[in-house]
This record gives structure tokens, C-alpha cells and sequence, in this order.
């Protein structure tokens, strides 16, 4: 018994002394340390590899963000114009600092003027023409797409939710990543009664949009529709596309080779389509489970698939979270799928996710652009403009505007000295160029009148000589220095 028992106390001195040696395997920046093997599963949690065509494209947007709202409050003003007294009281309701906001204006010369009222002298800010004409480009482009484009959109909308309904405040935080407009709801919802009816109550935020009736021929996903190209086109074999994801990896994602397998492995697992009706089903066993992941997958997928821009921040995706029966870590279940979505922090100092596209996007350009993504990248193209450019025009029209000042000047001199019937050409050819151009000034200056575009009298009040006169002299000089004739509120702000 002794020697049993000495026995066994020196082989668990020897097996505390030389532990069995666990295995590490690098795993994408993880030292997972495991006893025996690596699972052939895709991890739950994984760290976000940046891409920069992504977060380059959001540093872009975070300005635009900022313009937009600047615009918004301009546009919101008496006149469409700001007086400069007034920018911090103002720009502090939509988050800007004290002395922050005259700064930022001066960043971007080509969406924001400031100028010199010519009564009053006091400063003014106001859009520029470029900026003017991209919000009316906009407004067409979104008004062109509302029939059919966005009617459909927001019918496979709804389509994708469990009850076919959705709440209307949702849809409405989220109307210009589908390309709805502002008054989606009578312009499309009450104006298309045989697609949608909408659900009344007290209160705006419990209204809810309900389908009329589910029509199959928009049950088809964009996904479903990727693989038969890729079927078509490339031959690839029936089985490996049926139920796969096109994934391209961001630069520096480590690819291991149990990673490998496992994505294989999920590539080919089947999944219920997003338009399918899941409530009759049995969804307790671990295959079931498997599916409604991969079907949350493909959801968002159709979700990203719908908007304008192939892209939405993370808070309106949680916003259908309930309706479409989304996980509730969203971000770490994106992650686990950075093949083929990206989610970018870039904006609002890193408490804004925006989920990208991957397929849909190559180095931060959208591969397949629209009308209307095209009229809003203008604005950003305004944005990133150089200064440089701005103040050289802006030169250009100040040397005009003093020579013509100095010409009138003159005019009004000569005019005071020799008298109306003394003033006008000095030698026979001038005399009979001007007789040859008199009526068709006139008539200009007539027209000018009547539409309100010429207005000579608060510069020629204090001269007892007709208006119309002076306005035709007033419209060849005009017309001589390049000077052109704006209307009084083109932009908005107030004129002498």
C-alpha cells in the first residue's frame, strides 16, 4: 500500500511539473490559445480592419453634413440671406461654436458669399449661384425618381418587415437615404392608394405604413440577381453561387486557413429569402438558427440595396431592427462579415457608424451611380473646390464694377456741365453708331422696366432728367464694362 501510494504521488509531481503544451494560432490579430484544434467557424467578435477609399469618402461627407445644414438655415432666413450680426446667435442652434462659424463660411468660398449690402453697408451672407444651382438640380432629380423608382423602393420596403407595415417616423428619419421626399407622405403615400394605406392615430410618431397587397414579382433580391449574372457570365458552378455573397476583404484583413474553411463552409449554408414569411416555422433547432443569421445577412444586404447612395448609418438600421428580426448587437455582427459590408466612424468625432456597400463601391467611388447621387456629389465638389479659384473671380468683378462706377461718374459730370442735349457722342461716326443702337437700347431698357430688372431712379433721383434716359445710358454702359443685370432678389438678399 505503501508503494502504491509513493506511486502515484511521483507521477502527479511529474504531471504538475510538465503541463501539456496548448497550441496558439495567430487569428486575425487574436491569440486564441486552445488544447486541441481551431474551430471552423466564423468568430463572434473580430476587430474592424480600416478601409481608406471609405473613411477618404466620409471626411468628404462630414463637411457636406455641415454645409447642409448651414445652407438650411440661409434658406430658412427672411430673403434667403444672413446678416453677419446674427451668424453665431444663429449657427449656435446647429452646433456650432462661438466664433467657429464665420470661419467655416470663409472655408468654403464657393457655396457661401458674403457681401456688402450697398444702402445699408452692413455685411450679408447669402448662397452663391453654384450652390443655388445645385439645390434646384437636386430637387429635379429627386422629383424625377419619386415615380416609379421611389414608389418601388418603398414598397420592398415594407415588403421586407414582418407585419408589412413600418412606423412612419422611422421611414421619415430615413427618407433621403431612399430617395423620398420631404413630404413623402402625401406625395407618395396618399397619392398612391392601391400600394399603400397608411395607419391614422393621435400622435405622429404611432402612425404606421401598411402594404395594400405584397406583390411577388418584387420578392426577388438584389443578391439573387448578382448571381445570375454571375452564373451567366462567368459559368460558375450552380451549387457554389446559390446561396453565396460576392465578399472582397479590405486591404490587411488576415485570411487564415481555418477562416478560409469557415467562410467556405457559410458560403454554402441555405438561408430563408428576406421576403419570406419565417413566422410558421420552427426556429428552436441549431440549423434554424444558422439560417436566420444568414438571413439577417441578406436583409441588410437588401436594405443597403435600396437606398440611394448604397449606404446608412447604423441608427437607422436599428430603427427596422424589431420589424425585420435583426440581432441586437448590430455593429459586432457586422463585423463578423467584413467581406461584405464596411462600417466607417469617420463623423461626429466617432459616434456615427455609417455601413457601406462593398460590392456596390470600388476605391470609394459608387460603380453604378444615378441621377441623384450625381446631383448631390456636386455639392461636394463645390466643397472641395480651392479658395483660390474664388477670390480671383470675385477680383475680376470688383476691377469691373470700379470702372463702371467711374464711367457713370463721368456721365453724371458731363451731364451736369453741358446739359441733356450736349451729352452723348463726340464726332459724327459715334453720333451715328449711337443713332443706330437707340431704339434697340430703349427697347431693352423698356423690357427691363417691366420686369422689374432695371431700376435707375434711386441712382439718378437727385438729376431732374427722365429715368428712361438715364436708364438707356445706364444699360450701354452696362452692357459696355461686362456688367451683368441681376434681378433684385436673385439671391435672395436685399438690393439698392
Amino acid at each position: 500500500m505503501r508503494i502504491l501510494l509513493r506511486y502515484t504521488w511521483r507521477s502527479l509531481r511529474r504531471v504538475s511539473r510538465n503541463p501539456p503544451m496548448a497550441v496558439e494560432f495567430p487569428f486575425h490579430g487574436f491569440n486564441s490559445i486552445r488544447p486541441m484544434s481551431q474551430s471552423t467557424s466564423i468568430p463572434k467578435k473580430l476587430l474592424r480592419v480600416r478601409d481608406h477609399g471609405y473613411d477618404n469618402y466620409m471626411e468628404i461627407e462630414k463637411k457636406v453634413r455641415k454645409v447642409l445644414k448651414f445652407q438650411s438655415l440661409i434658406l430658412s432666413q427672411h430673403n434667403q440671406t444672413l446678416p453677419v450680426s446674427r451668424l453665431d446667435t444663429l449657427a449656435g442652434r446647429i452646433g456650432f461654436k462661438n466664433h467657429e462659424a464665420g470661419a467655416f463660411l470663409l472655408k468654403f468660398p464657393h457655396v457661401f458669399e458674403i457681401y456688402e449690402h450697398p444702402v445699408q453697408r452692413v455685411l450679408y451672407c447669402r448662397l452663391t449661384r453654384k450652390a443655388i444651382l445645385q439645390i434646384e438640380q437636386e430637387k429635379q432629380a429627386l422629383q424625377a425618381q419619386v415615380f416609379p423608382d421611389a414608389v418601388t423602393r418603398l414598397r420592398k420596403l415594407l415588403m421586407l418587415s414582418n407585419m408589412g407595415r413600418l412606423r412612419l417616423e422611422h421611414v421619415r428619419i430615413a427618407r433621403a437615404e431612399f430617395g423620398l421626399p420631404d413630404d413623402f407622405e402625401y406625395s407618395v403615400i396618399l397619392k398612391h392608394p392601391q400600394f399603400f394605406k397608411l395607419f391614422d392615430a393621435e400622435e405622429t410618431r404611432k402612425k404606421y405604413i401598411g402594404l395594400v397587397d405584397k406583390d411577388p414579382e418584387l420578392a426577388v433580391c438584389a443578391i439573387e440577381k448578382v448571381r445570375e449574372r454571375e452564373y451567366r457570365e462567368k459559368g460558375t458552378d450552380a451549387e457554389d453561387v446559390r446561396f453565396s455573397f460576392l465578399i472582397n476583404f479590405p486591404p490587411g484583413f488576415k485570411i487564415g486557413k481555418y477562416y478560409r474553411i469557415a467562410v467556405w463552409k457559410w458560403q454554402r449554408t441555405p438561408y430563408w429569402s428576406p421576403y419570406e414569411d419565417v413566422s410558421g416555422y420552427d426556429l428552436r433547432s441549431l440549423e434554424a438558427q444558422k439560417r436566420m443569421e444568414k438571413r439577417a445577412v441578406a436583409t441588410i444586404h437588401e436594405l443597403l440595396s435600396l437606398t440611394v447612395e448604397k449606404k446608412i448609418t447604423l441608427e437607422r438600421i436599428a430603427h427596422f431592427r424589431l420589424a425585420m428580426n435583426l440581432p441586437k448587437k448590430l455593429k459586432d455582427f457586422l463585423l463578423q462579415h467584413q467581406g461584405i459590408f464596411y462600417i466607417s466612424t469617420r463623423g461626429n468625432h466617432g459616434k456615427l457608424h455609417t455601413v457601406f456597400l462593398r460590392e456596390a463601391y470600388n476605391r470609394g467611388e459608387l460603380i453604378k451611380p444615378n441621377n441623384l447621387y450625381l446631383a448631390r456629389r456636386k455639392l461636394g465638389e463645390l466643397v472641395l473646390l480651392s479658395p483660390r479659384n474664388a477670390r480671383v473671380d470675385r477680383e475680376l468683378v470688383s476691377y469691373r464694377r470700379d470702372r463702371g462706377h467711374d464711367d457713370i461718374e463721368r456721365l453724371k459730370r458731363e451731364y451736369v456741365d453741358n446739359g441733356p442735349e450736349n451729352l452723348g457722342p463726340h464726332n459724327a461716326m459715334e453720333g451715328q453708331a449711337a443713332s443706330d443702337s437707340d431704339f434697340s437700347c430703349d427697347a431693352l431698357v423698356i423690357e427691363l422696366k417691366e420686369q422689374n430688372l432695371l431700376t435707375a431712379a434711386p441712382v439718378f433721383g437727385s438729376i431732374g432728367c427722365s429715368t428712361l434716359a438715364f436708364g438707356s445710358i445706364c444699360c450701354s454702359n452696362y452692357l459696355k464694362y461686362g456688367f451683368h443685370l441681376h434681378r433684385p432678389n436673385e439671391y435672395g438678399g436685399p438690393h439698392g
